[in-house]
């Protein structure tokens, strides 16, 4: 007989509800945005959100309106991408460095369905277009971090060869100039610094040597900064979740970058330029005030700035050693938690074995003295001066911490101090990703159009939809009543699809379009298989509906054979594959899950609703 359970029937109810909720998000379009996200320091409140609006009302600018998301980010709708454009521009020049602005494609499907966790899929770059950031190596930033290098590493060498010396200090011109204490073997020195830096130009006057970097190793300074940049955007864009991204170097100090489908722009605009990083210091005993207004520092020390603001209301100094113990440099693993005992932020981390024996060292030693740490970030500027953009940085170097060190630290602590959960969780994602060689301005920002051409897409949606059509006309033809079941299938099976895509947030793109029209053809065989193999049953004159249900039985082996297969194959894609195939194999190996399911259990539930029962049958349109 043919039968079906009530529990089957069911399952099916339930999946095709839940692919209707999650495909539908879908068919909502999107509305052109600008996101202002607060930096350090800044905040995003009511008051801003009006202060903007009355900003672009003075400028005779029209927008749909502006809110403040549930992330804490003000977004402010607008209607085209040119006065996106000139709302951004706007915004940018009148809030400066305290809020990052970027471009982004705003939601707008309903907040309950945005609850249930309904979102549209990601659109690649050739399908929807995307986000377009042109970055370029502070070249200036990248030989001054080489220079203060090479200055820590000639006065390590010194004091491991007991040659006293009174300073060791980059200049402005780009050399390394080293003064020795009196009586001391400048020879002695010379030797040393010429053994472990070989290509570097040493010259001597008294008791003053003076190192100078050769061009051609400035050079090459410059283009690993951009390759280890390069690598470390690959990083952060992967943390981010970006799908298909595409990093290129142009010239030879600029990188592009597209972002297909980035539901925050800002966020991923501030990861990217971000050189946020820790560093842990020493504290150095002495009057920091004094010596933050006298000038008269320490030899050894800095002055720095801690969060806490003194009676002057100034923030209040403290006097830090120039050695770094360790920082992010030597990291191996962040995350953000919420220190319930001092009540902030914090972020865990874990040091590689350098670092680990680095702090150590400096801790067992420093067993009931006070350690600080130090948040620095660069923060990129822009200014308009006679019409134009000037794109410039400042660097933020801020004491978030200073504690007595209780015992001996090893490679795993944590650091608190941290303003908010969002700045923690950043700061993770940034010391997992790995530091910039060198700090990274933006020189161009825009969205960007689809990369195939618009009428390349609409080929490829065309061909999508023709192969659908066709299998569909020649079921109805061919197989008749049969027909309509597999069409009702095969329409299931495409929801089922989409839905599985924006659940998961996986990209849509030409290539994955390809795929789902492979999935059509594949749904088409396996039901050609079951059609065909009822038609043999009632050729062998079995009742239809018994003939039906052997159909199925006997045929729902081959199809999940033929499926697993074709899975693998799709599976070897999504894993080694890149870019275009990696979509086309995502999208053949959901299709593969969803046809075999709409194929073997959704078609005979259609089925047998049609014949099934205790009603008597003569014979089937098939």
């Amino acid at each position: 007989m043919l039968e079906y359970s009530r529990l089957k029937y069911l399952m099916i109810l339930l999946t095709l509800a839940l692919s209707v909720l999650y495909a539908v998000p879908n068919a909502f379009p999107q509305d052109p945005a600008v996101q202002i996200t607060a930096n350090r320091g800044a905040k995003i409140d009511e008051a801003l959100k009006q202060r903007v609006d009355a900003l672009l009302k003075q400028a005779s600018v029209t927008v749909i309106g502006s809110e403040i998301d549930k992330d804490g980010n003000l977004l402010v709708r607008t209607a085209s991408d040119d006065v996106q454009t000139r709302v951004a521009d706007i915004v940018r020049e009148e809030l400066g460095s305290s809020y990052v602005v970027a471009l982004n494609q705003a939601s707008t499907v309903p907040a309950w369905m945005q609850a249930l966790g309904a979102k549209p899929m990601f659109l690649g770059l050739d399908l929807r277009g995307g986000v377009y950031f042109l970055m370029q190596v502070d070249r200036q930033a990248a030989l001054t971090k080489r220079f203060e290098a090479t200055a820590e590493d000639i006065r390590s060498l010194l004091r491991d060869n007991r040659i006293r010396y009174i300073s060791v200090e980059p200049t402005a011109g780009g050399t390394v100039v080293a003064k020795l204490g009196a009586g001391q073997d400048v020879a002695k020195a010379r030797q040393l610094i010429g053994r472990d830096m070989p290509t570097y130009q040493i010259e001597a006057e008294g008791e003053t040597l003076s190192v100078r970097i050769p061009e051609a190793e400035l050079d090459k300074i410059l283009t690993d900064a951009v390759q280890q940049n390069i690598g470390t955007l690959s990083n952060r864009i992967n943390e981010l979740g970006v799908a298909e991204p595409i990093i290129q170097r142009q010239g030879a100090d600029r990188v592009a970058v597209q972002l297909p489908g980035v539901q925050d722009t800002a966020q991923a605009k501030r990861i990217l330029g971000a050189t946020a990083t820790l560093e842990y210091r020493g504290v150095v005993e002495g009057n920091a005030v004094e010596a933050r207004d006298t000038g008269n520092v320490p030899p050894e020390a800095r002055v720095y700035a801690r969060k806490e603001i003194g009676p002057d209301g100034k923030p209040l100094p403290v006097l830090l050693n120039k050695r770094v113990i360790t920082s992010g440099e030597q990291l191996q693993s962040a995350s953000s938690f919420f220190d319930s005992q001092s009540g902030t932020p914090a972020v865990r981390v874990r040091l590689n074995a350098v670092g680990g024996q680095r702090m150590f060292d400096y801790s067992s030693a420093h067993v009931g003295k006070p350690m600080a740490v130090v948040y620095i970030e660069r923060i990129p500027e822009v200014k308009v001066i006679d019409g134009k953009e000037v794109h410039s940085t400042r660097t933020s170097e801020q004491v978030i911490s200073v504690a007595t060190i209780q015992g001996t630290l090893g490679k795993e602590f944590q650091t608190t101090g941290l303003e908010s959960m969002k700045e923690a969780s950043d700061l993770a994602l940034l010391l997992r990703a790995g530091a910039l060689a060198a700090p990274m301005d933006f020189v161009d920002e825009r969205t960007i159009g689809p990369s195939l051409g618009k009428e390349n897409i609409d080929r490829g949606l065309k061909a999508v939809g023709f192969s659908f059509i066709f299998a569909l006309g020649f079921f109805l033809v061919y197989y008749r009543m049969f027909g309509l079941v597999t069409c009702l299938a095969l329409l299931i099976n495409l929801l089922m699809v989409f839905a599985l895509m924006s659940v998961i947030g996986a990209t849509m793109s030409l290539p994955g379009l390809a795929g789902i029209a492979l999935t059509v053809g594949m749904s088409v065989d396996a039901n050609v298989l079951i059609n065909e193999r009822i038609r043999e049953e009632l050729r062998l004159g079995l009742p239809p509906q018994k003939a039906i249900a052997e159909g199925y039985d006997r045929a729902s082996g081959t199809i999940l054979d033929a499926n697993v297969t074709a899975f693998l194959a799709g599976l070897a894609m999504f894993a080694f594959g890149s870019g275009p195939l990696k979509g086309f194999g995502m999208t053949t190996m959901l299709g593969i899950i969803t046809s075999a399911y709409t194929a073997v259990s959704v078609s005979r539930g259609i089925a047998t609703l049609i014949y099934g029962g205790k009603r008597k049958l003569k014979s089937v349109a098939i």
